[in-house]
């Protein structure tokens, strides 16, 4: 495994970012995440990426103290909450 690192990244210019913003609200394209970290877990997050424990994408709640606090549009979100949550486990 390759040690990973934070250290910036470019995602796209301007209007590649526009594009990208208007695609998800659409619905189409999904931001998806397989685990979310509190902020006081972000040691344990760290921990599992640099372990390769985790499976996917991480995130940590930074100034949030729960998910789906800035979700604008509920209705488009439970549309395609399936999408969003596909590489979460499922728990029964």
């Amino acid at each position: 495994m390759s040690l990973k690192r934070i250290i910036g990244s470019h995602f796209a210019n301007y209007r590649e970012a526009w594009e990208a913003n208007r695609l998800i609200a659409k619905g189409k394209i999904h931001p998806t995440l397989s685990k979310v970290y509190s902020l006081e877990d972000t040691g344990q997050a760290a921990y599992d990426v640099h372990r390769n424990l985790h499976q996917g994408k991480v995130g940590v709640l930074a100034l949030a103290p729960r998910e789906g606090l800035g979700v604008r549009d509920h209705e488009l979100r439970a549309k395609h909450l399936d999408a969003i949550n596909r590489c979460r486990p499922r728990h029964p």
